[in-house]
């Protein structure tokens, strides 16, 4: 927490190329955030990963989403997970960067602003640490992404409803089919989400195995619709 507020107090400069962004309360200058967060790439869009340029039709769909439809509807991310954008979430998560939190969560929400569902029935939900994590770093660092989201795209945060019941290893070091047991029953929902739209914030998607995992009792405790927000995408 500390160092998080050195950061607020020193004049910011931009992350990727340290020169000063230019813009108050910023920590990536425009330049690098048109080099690095390009809005046009073409994604799937139910989970996000890059799909040919050339492939045509409404909705957009990758084969694995095609063979395997997950329990989530949508996804939008601000980028792939490489360098440099890796490395500015490994900084957000391990040293307390709490302002790039601040840019991703204003960015999601001006990637949606003409895509925001315009109804009252819309909620933001971070994915949750176990709290042995959540004790050992201090902070969830999809916490205050979605804040941020939520602040910038005038929506509702919920933080005490998606709950995580049962800690799991991390899901790294795991192949895909052990990656969907282990997070198999490690989340829960308060309360009913009849007909409701939420929108759940997470820093990095691989597999999608979590966000697959949350979506499942998101819907069963009856969300209507749910829209991934994440940072980065594993290629």
């Amino acid at each position: 927490m500390l160092r998080s507020l050195v950061y607020r107090l020193l004049p910011l400069r931009c992350v990727v190329c340290e020169l000063h962004p230019g813009a108050p309360a910023t920590s990536i200058c425009t330049q690098c955030e048109a080099d690095f967060f390009a809005a046009d790439t073409a994604r799937c869009e139910r989970c996000a990963i890059c799909v040919p340029d050339g492939q045509t039709g409404a909705p957009r769909i990758c084969g694995r989403c095609l063979a395997n439809v997950p329990h989530f509807d949508a996804t939008t991310t601000l980028a792939d997970y490489v360098s440099p954008v890796d490395g500015m979430v490994i900084a957000l998560k391990f040293t307390a960067r709490l302002d790039l939190a601040q840019f991703f969560g204003r960015l999601l929400a001006s990637r949606l602003s003409s895509a925001m569902p315009a109804t009252d029935d819309v909620v933001v939900m971070p994915v949750p640490l176990a709290f042995e994590r959540a004790r050992q770093r201090g902070f969830n660092q999809s916490h205050h992404i979605a804040r941020a989201f939520a602040i910038a795209a005038h929506r509702r945060l919920i933080v005490d409803r998606l709950l995580r019941i049962r800690h799991t290893p991390p899901q790294q070091s795991l192949a895909l089919k052990e990656r969907r047991r282990n997070v198999r029953g490690a989340f829960a929902v308060e309360g009913s989400l009849t007909g409701q739209h939420v929108f759940v914030v997470d820093d990095v998607m691989t597999t999608g195995s979590t966000l697959d995992e949350v979506a499942r009792v998101l819907k069963q405790a009856g969300a209507a619709h749910v829209h991934n927000l994440i940072v980065a995408r594993t290629p």
